[in-house]
């Protein structure tokens, strides 16, 4: 109990003091904050094309482990001569764009009960699945220099898009997408042809009981209702295939590519605190230097 007191009356004779180094400290942290350089990043999202995404993740440690090591002749090597190494940084993560809680999911999964054993379901689980396991992920450039910092996010992106193994699998996607493209318009034409003969013989058959059959030349007999079945089928793998075509032009398709923007920062950031804590640290440690002084005269 005579330690608390003593304590104590040591706090409420040196309150002002303590208060002062308090409010200095905290006005020094805040010119810390002001005078250090703002740190500025860039954030790109993109999306793995062709099951890329292990390549990716490779790849940008395989960056940061240069960006560590300063290695100048590998960035030469893929076009960038001038480079700060001063807090450059790239990291990359998981865009989480799930976010709906079970509860929810599990209302959602009793939806899809009422449409069970119909088409819709084919396309509603489909999209699911797409979404669940087809993340797209953001890449995060941290420099101090704007200039630089967006040279050197455009160098990286390109000399990431850039793999022989992966371009020699576009070209074959491109290709069989393209075939596929052409010989369902090819058939779409056949299926359209069958479906005018079958309406211009309602014309001439007006008066008698007509068959929802078609008679092919072979003897062969085709339900009309699955022929308008198959076009629907075929004008959907078409719009499919024009979407691959579309997204599958690069190894990593690039959905964004952010600007230069200036990270935020707390108001109670490590300088912002810091400084109070080593004033008060070396006040203290200085009255305990001067109480061991005045005990040793005592001896």
């Amino acid at each position: 109990f005579l330690f608390f007191l003593r304590v104590f009356l040591y706090l409420k004779k040196n309150i002002l003091i303590l208060i002062g180094l308090v409010i200095v400290g905290l006005l020094l942290g805040y010119g810390f904050n002001k005078v250090i350089s703002k740190k500025l990043k860039i954030e790109v999202i993109v999306k793995p094309q062709i099951e890329s995404k292990n390549y990716l993740y490779d790849v940008i440690d395989e960056i940061q482990s240069n960006i560590n090591a300063k290695d100048t002749i590998f960035f030469k090597s893929i076009g960038i001569n001038e480079i700060d190494f001063n807090s450059l940084e790239i990291t990359i993560a998981p865009v989480d764009d799930n976010k709906i809680s079970t509860e929810s999911e599990m209302k959602y999964l009793e939806l899809l009960q009422s449409f069970e054993n119909t088409d819709a379901i084919a396309d509603i689980v489909r999209a699911e699945i797409q979404n669940k396991s087809s993340f797209n992920h953001r890449i995060t450039f941290l420099f101090k220099n704007p200039a630089l910092g967006k040279e050197f996010a455009n160098k990286i992106m390109a000399y990431i898009n850039i793999n022989p193994y992966f371009d020699g699998l576009i070209e074959i996607y491109i290709a069989n997408a393209t075939s596929r493209i052409e010989e369902n318009r090819q058939l779409l034409k056949q299926v359209d042809k069958i479906i005018n003969n079958y309406t211009n013989s309602l014309v001439t058959q007006e008066n008698n009981t007509l068959s929802d059959r078609i008679v092919l030349d072979n003897q062969e007999q085709v339900n009309i209702a699955d022929l308008f079945q198959y076009k629907n089928l075929l004008i959907r793998d078409i719009e499919l295939k024009k979407l691959e075509l579309n997204e599958r032009k690069e190894t990593i398709s690039i959905i964004n590519f952010g600007k230069v923007q200036v990270i935020q920062k707390s108001p109670f950031t490590k300088n912002f605190v810091l400084a109070p804590l080593i004033l008060l640290a070396g006040f203290f440690f200085l009255s305990f230097l001067i109480y061991l002084n005045k005990k040793a005269k005592e001896i």
